[in-house]
């Protein structure tokens, strides 16, 4: 039996742009993407910390170093620019694989292009910010 853990996520990353008319997905920095560990076409759940809203999307990489995140399509209903979302990825695990499972943490720190990494078990942690 698998269960689901959480994989890595994006903690209140700040929506620069929201755009309807767009292909459906997330538009997410490079750089957060990396830090996060998420892949382009990785399917995510938003969680809107202004609105109180919840969807499922997939990610597509925006430019490295600007700290856009970007709601398309349908998302852009939901997700305005200015709000603070949480982008989430999950994983399945076994019970022997999720025993020793550590996801990894991405704390936006103001600005989209300064956060702190944290992964494992607190011990390792980094603060990054993103040359612009």
């Amino acid at each position: 039996m698998k269960r689901s853990f959480l994989q890595a996520k994006v903690h209140r990353v700040i929506v620069t742009d929201a755009d309807l008319e767009y292909e459906g997905s997330l538009t997410l920095d490079e750089d957060l993407m990396d830090a996060a560990g998420l892949l382009p076409w990785q399917r995510v759940e938003i969680y809107n910390v202004t609105r109180g809203t919840r969807l499922a999307t997939y990610l597509i990489p925006g430019p490295r170093g600007r700290g856009d995140c970007c709601a398309n399509g349908a998302a852009a209903h939901l997700v305005r620019p200015g709000d603070r979302v949480i982008v989430a990825a999950y994983v399945d695990l076994d019970e022997e694989e999720a025993r020793a499972w550590q996801p990894t943490i991405v704390l936006v720190k103001g600005s989209n292009t300064e956060y702190e990494v944290h992964r494992g078990d607190g011990g390792e942690r980094a603060f990054r910010k993103v040359a612009g």
